[in-house]
């Protein structure tokens, strides 16, 4: 059947099982939308009030249910303020694919109106992009585009789609979607022999559980090797929920405000086994001093990671889930581990800390949701103290319930993730930890979570500065306050009424249980509190800049 370019984006999206959108309309993707408005009954779109708000919803999306994330936008600004919500896929290897309209055919390259080179700003930033210009190409791009999101490591693909190729008519055969071609193992008999070997040779070992792990769905497999092997768990803040927080062998995170067992035990252990993680400068710092005394074994699935931060001995290279079950099989039971025994007492020597007063403070608010959540909620963050305080103290048990912005930090990201997690999980529980600075830069979309009726919690943890850079020009900067006091009278509860919200605002631990239970009773009202706490409470342990990880402050 012959039918219009954006019928065939459509149908091309209804193949690939697509059942919701994110976005905004504009004029290079009327079309586009007329053909959504026709098929309403099968994509739902949800319109946010900003396309970052788009885009990171369909982030947020992606990662609380393991499908592609799907955004929208219009030629232009529209197409440019998805770049950073793309930017923060690609950093945390998100499945996503982002739609954008851009002028006729005839107009590019002419400065025409609201045309930019949206293929070109994403090059960095995308696994692929295209641009389309001929009908006839358009289904089989969109259908290349969903698998090269899916394969591999996953990330986002750009799909820029000229405003007559929409019009355009051509003969649309339906294909069923394909799926991602399964690469080789990557690994030898061999090297899994030697790497099993090694892993039964260690005396202080330490696994470091990485996002990786829950892309792959290969938790259960690093669970089996703690067990088997007795060996210490820790993980990156993507990994928060690969290793259950409540197990006897996590240690809590890992790096610049991991914890000091974990940083302790990482400087003395002899084998470190990272398993989908990078290395990133948070969690080694000094690449010269991190885990001095270990081997390093490797498993990712994307070669490229392996040596790019820090040199590796044992590297394996493939589907970690597939290396992990090979693994296991060849690992020896360990029953006791003076190992372990050390790293128990550490645990009970070096708690997290936190003032114990009468004073409203983070760690008392996420303990209590904690408890009151019988965790089993999904968490989303903004970025600074807010979110480093929500991986510490709320206790993640599974994959896809920890949702922060790791590698870009993006402020502004957790209040559309939030939505997006919150409609592709309506059995769950969704909350988002936002300090006052983030929570500012994309609270337009509490618009959209009323217009959905969303029962999401946001929580804005309100110190009235910019807290992690004040805490940082308070520890390196002789307290030289410079732009970081944002006390502007704001007062969010009336803004979120204004918006048709709850508000709830909470200034003593007294008050703490009655907000959380009033707002986890909400059943199609997002609700948002507002915690006024200490505007010099720190986040602590802290690694200063260029130490070794084992060198961090404590209080």
């Amino acid at each position: 059947m012959k039918i219009t370019g954006a019928q065939i984006l459509v149908e091309c999206l209804k193949e690939q099982g697509v059942d919701t959108i994110f976005g905004f309309p504009g004029g290079a993707v009327l079309n586009i939308y007329d053909a959504l408005y026709k098929a309403k009954d099968d994509i739902k779109h949800i319109l946010t009030s900003h396309e970052q708000g788009a885009s990171h919803a369909a982030d947020g999306y992606a990662r609380a249910t393991g499908k592609v994330g799907v955004c929208i936008a219009t030629s232009g600004p529209g197409a440019t303020n998805l770049v950073t919500g793309i930017a923060t896929a690609y950093m945390d290897s998100v499945p996503m694919v982002a739609i954008t309209g851009q002028v006729a055919t005839s107009l590019l390259g002419k400065d025409s109106f609201q045309e930019v080179d949206i293929t070109g700003i994403t090059i960095p930033i995308t696994k692929h992009n295209y641009i389309v210009k001929d009908v006839n190409k358009l289904a089989d791009i969109i259908r290349e585009a969903f698998v090269i999101a899916k394969e591999g490591r996953p990330g986002p693909v750009l799909i820029d789609i000229c405003k007559d190729v929409t019009a355009a008519v051509t003969e649309y055969v339906p294909k069923k979607p394909k799926e991602p071609k399964e690469k080789s193992l990557g690994v030898t008999v061999d090297e899994i022999d030697v790497a099993a070997d090694i892993i039964n040779k260690a005396k202080r070992p330490i696994i470091l559980s990485g996002g990786g792990v829950s892309i792959a769905g290969a938790n259960e497999e690093v669970l089996e090797l703690a067990n088997k092997a007795l060996i210490p768990v820790t993980t990156t803040l993507m990994g928060m929920g690969t290793f259950p927080g409540t197990h006897e062998l996590f240690t809590g995170m890992v790096g610049m405000h991991g914890t000091k067992t974990t940083n302790m035990a990482v400087s003395e252990a002899d084998l470190f086994i990272a398993i989908g993680a990078r290395f990133s400068d948070r969690v080694i710092s000094d690449v010269r001093k991190f885990a001095p005394e270990a081997k390093i074994m490797h498993i990712d699935i994307d070669p490229a990671e392996i040596g790019k931060n820090i040199v590796v001995n044992y590297p394996l290279v493939g589907n970690i889930k597939k290396i992990l079950k090979l693994l296991n099989g060849k690992i020896e039971k360990v029953e006791k581990s003076d190992w372990k025994n050390k790293i128990d007492k550490w645990k009970k020597m070096y708690p997290l800390k936190f003032p114990k007063d009468n004073v409203l403070r983070p760690n008392y608010i996420l303990e209590r949701l904690y408890q009151l959540t019988k965790g089993d909620a999904i968490i989303t963050t903004e970025v600074g103290q807010h979110q480093i305080w929500a991986a510490q103290f709320y206790k993640y048990k599974s994959p896809r319930q920890f949702l922060s912005s790791g590698g870009l930090g993006t402020m502004g990201y957790g209040l559309g993730a939030c939505i997006g997690a919150q409609i592709g999980r309506r059995d769950k529980k969704v909350i988002n930890i936002a300090g006052d600075g983030s929570f500012r830069m994309n609270c337009n979309e509490i618009a959209t979570a009323v217009e959905y009726k969303l029962p999401i919690i946001i929580a804005i943890f309100n110190n009235h500065v910019l807290g992690m850079v004040r805490q940082w020009q308070n520890l390196f900067y002789d307290s030289r306050y410079s732009a970081t006091t944002i006390d502007r009278g704001t007062n969010f509860v009336a803004l979120a009424e204004a918006y048709g919200a709850i508000g709830i605002d909470v200034k003593t631990p007294e008050e703490v249980d009655g907000a959380l239970k009033k707002a986890l009773a909400s059943k199609d009202t997002p609700v948002v509190i507002n915690f006024e706490i200490d505007r010099d409470d720190k986040v602590f342990p802290i690694v200063p800049p260029g130490a070794a990880i084992s060198d961090l402050i404590e209080e």
